[in-house]
């Protein structure tokens, strides 16, 4: 086992994300940021989709989240839903996505890179490492026994303890500290199951929310409650750290909107109830 990186050895064999811009302010713009929706709108492979939506994640101030993808949107740019679900279903089996059940009061579920992922739990370790917790060894046994086996975006206690427990002697203080590092959330009709969760998604979360409340709104306020998606893109939003496309995007796959094709260009149309 190589405690450094428990991914190492499984990257040849495994089409991990492409290189894309990491969370923080110093990336430089690539082309595949520069790209509208309209532009890239329909794709025939999910990994390919994945990896676009990968790079135009957009930054967010103050909040260092890894990016992620929503399954809405992948409906939205591949049009088989079936294909998207298979496809996905095999990435998380050969290690290169996870899901997340996400906290919106919808049946809504976040993708993210493996990879991106464990680069968070690492940056959490070492943050606490410098703050000489102990029991810091749980995330490399979260991650090396936990994650790698368990593909449902959910587990119950005893399974949690006993996948741990391969990697060492299991205390409550270890499942304490993935609760604290926001990688576990209990679930509230039954306190013996938790989420895998995201650490630092709460805000981003009530943005998302909040986004797709305004972005409707302003739609439904026009006379024939509809726009045209390129000067659309140029809208930003007040309520969302998220950009226009990633919400866009979103509501176009839940069904929330549609395109319509005009001399112009695509319309985004509010689709009637």
């Amino acid at each position: 086992m190589e405690n450094s990186n428990p991914s190492t050895s499984r990257k040849r064999q495994r089409p991990g994300p492409e290189p894309g811009p990491e969370p923080g302010p110093e990336s430089d713009l690539n082309e595949a940021q520069l790209q509208s929706v309209e532009e890239n709108f329909n794709f025939s492979d999910t990994l390919v989709a994945l990896r676009m939506m990968r790079a135009q994640f957009p930054r967010i101030e103050k909040v260092s989240i890894p990016p992620f993808i929503l399954r809405s949107q992948l409906y939205s740019s591949v049009k088989d839903r079936t294909q998207v679900d298979r496809e996905l279903e095999s990435l998380r089996r050969e290690g290169v996505l996870c899901t997340f059940k996400l906290n919106t009061g919808q049946d809504d579920h976040a993708i993210m890179f493996l990879d991106d992922y464990f680069s968070q739990i690492e940056r959490i370790s070492k943050r606490l490492e410098a703050q000489k917790l102990e029991g810091l060894c749980v995330f490399e046994w979260f991650k090396e026994h936990v994650i790698h086996s368990k593909l449902d975006p959910s587990i119950g206690h005893d399974e949690l303890r006993s996948l741990l427990s391969l990697g060492g002697k299991v205390k409550e203080e270890h499942i304490s500290l993935l609760i604290n590092a926001g990688l576990l959330t209990r679930q509230l009709i039954d306190p013996n199951m938790y989420w895998f969760a995201i650490p630092n998604i709460g805000s981003v979360l009530k943005g998302l929310s909040q986004g797709r409340k305004e972005l409707m709104s302003f739609l439904n306020r026009r006379k024939y409650k509809e726009m045209a998606m390129a000067a659309l893109e140029k809208k930003r939003l007040r309520l969302s750290p998220l950009d226009m496309r990633f919400h866009l995007r979103d509501l176009l796959g839940s069904g929330h909107l549609k395109t319509v094709e005009a001399p112009t260009g695509l319309l985004v149309k509010v689709v009637k109830d």
